[in-house]
């Protein structure tokens, strides 16, 4: 886990929780633009990705281990006694709606960017089968994921630093997989368990690898005092690294604030 802290008087702090096969890395520039206008960041890297145990990348045992993970991130940023907003990418927005049906975060908003709860992208059918008697037999038996790095932006820059970033995990064990599909699943069984929480969820418009069908579907299930939704018209997967980066921050950066002036924070503009 690491902290970036601004130079200005900060406004809040913003946990950020990375998607599958990535890490920390690929978020400089967002973790900048935080700084820049007021705002510590707090992130690391989920286990078996980045920087963490390189025998077991692309591997867990349980989906919760990402869930105690980003309790530790959500623990260390109280630490700062500022309004805290979590902010989860993909896999990372599936992370933050699981955490916030199983405990209680204090927290002044939710960002979720194309959070995975439901994918266009599944393994070959005969994977998928097999993977049921794997995921007892042999669970740390990997496969493909099958994602490639055009498939997640239209960003050129991105996708060569991506295709030489030696931190990408390629491949996903069985029970990595399995553990994925349960997490989903229990989202949308627990729907109802989603406090109520300021909840902006920005989906890109053209995802190649997350069905915004399903996004759009689980945001309409929501009972929240206050909701928003974005679809970005033609962005790709990952809208925080599309060319109209940003305008996507920036819209981000105008719930944040928003919620800020609501609570009473003056926020110089």
């Amino acid at each position: 886990m690491w902290k970036w802290e601004t130079k200005q008087q900060p406004k809040g702090v913003i946990v950020m929780i990375h998607g599958a096969m990535e890490h920390h890395g690929r978020y400089g520039w967002l973790i900048e633009m935080w700084r820049r206008n007021g705002f510590h960041v707090v992130m690391g890297d989920l286990p078996g990705q980045g920087m963490t145990s390189r025998a077991q990348r692309g591997h867990i045992s349980s989906f919760n281990e990402y869930i105690e993970e980003v309790k530790d991130w959500v623990q260390a940023a109280y630490q700062f006694d500022l309004p805290l907003f979590l902010l989860g990418h993909s896999m990372g927005g599936l992370i933050a709606i699981r955490l916030l049906q199983e405990m209680e975060v204090e927290t002044a908003g939710v960002i979720l960017s194309s959070p995975c709860l439901g994918m266009i992208h599944t393994p070959p059918k005969i994977v998928d089968i097999l993977s049921h008697g794997l995921n007892s037999l042999s669970p740390s038996v990997k496969f493909s994921s099958g994602l490639t790095v055009e498939m997640a932006t239209r960003n050129e820059e991105v996708r060569q630093a991506d295709k030489e970033d030696m931190l990408y995990v390629n491949k996903v064990s069985v029970r990595w997989y399995r553990e994925l599909l349960q997490a989903m699943k229990t989202v949308d069984l627990k729907t109802g368990a989603v406090p109520d929480v300021p909840l902006l969820v920005m989906q890109a418009g053209h995802d190649l690898i997350v069905d915004k069908k399903s996004v759009r579907k689980w945001f309409h299930r929501l009972d929240l005092s206050e909701m928003h939704y974005k679809e970005w018209p033609g962005l790709y997967h990952e809208i925080f690294n599309e060319p109209e980066r940003e305008e996507v921050f920036h819209y981000a950066k105008g719930f944040v604030e928003n919620r800020l002036r609501l609570l009473g924070y003056v926020i110089e503009e």
